[in-house]
């Protein structure tokens, strides 16, 4: 049972979300055309996996982080700071070249929702990168199906299957605690839920 709940915290790992959520748009959006979408999915995929994983290695090399699921606070401190500066750079210079107001808006939430994870390690408090990522795409795809007017029932269901088992695997793997849990997830939720009256 170990061996599944960690490949499921692996597929469902937060590096996924930004580039899972532009994907889902793109599949949504009625509008959509071959040059938005390599104009936007191409560069988002290098800046949001790729990048991050280089990261990964060099700061695994030095001895600053031990693993890919950053069990302590400490480690969890630059990972942050590299989310945020790269979905700065999303923002201001990949979005402006190809103009997505929806995807726009979700990377701005993505962004707020870093930001507060970075400012409760202050706090000593360890967020679910897992769980706010699942809240945030979520959220995300609730919206697009009400905004482009799309039953997508079974997906949002399946979906909030999903978010069950991420959580019941970071839970048996004893990562994470409920409340750590509980709010990364309302984190996720919220920095969406926030800015939808700037775009739904």
């Amino acid at each position: 049972m170990r061996h599944v709940f960690n490949i499921i915290s692996y597929l469902f790992h937060p590096l996924f979300i930004p580039i899972g959520g532009t994907v889902l748009y793109f599949v949504m959006a009625p509008y959509s055309s071959l040059e938005m979408e390599s104009g936007n999915i191409l560069p988002i995929f290098i800046l949001t996996v790729i990048i991050p994983i280089i990261f990964f290695l060099i700061l695994k090399n030095l001895g600053v982080i031990s693993s890919i699921f950053l069990p302590t606070l400490h480690e969890r401190k630059y990972p942050l700071y590299i989310s945020c500066i790269i979905f700065l750079m999303i923002l201001y210079k990949v979005i402006p070249n190809n103009y997505v107001n929806e995807l726009f808006y979700f990377f701005t939430g993505l962004l707020t929702a870093t930001g507060a994870c970075l400012i409760l390690l202050f706090f000593k408090f360890k967020t679910s990168m897992h769980l706010l990522g699942m809240g945030s795409i979520l959220t995300f795809m609730i919206a697009l199906s009400i905004h482009f007017e799309k039953n997508i029932t079974l997906a949002i269901s399946l979906f909030t299957l999903f978010t069950g088992l991420v959580a019941t695997s970071r839970l048996y793997l004893k990562v994470h605690n409920k409340n750590e849990l509980l709010i990364g997830f309302l984190m996720g939720c919220c920095s969406q839920l926030i800015i939808l009256k700037y775009w739904l």
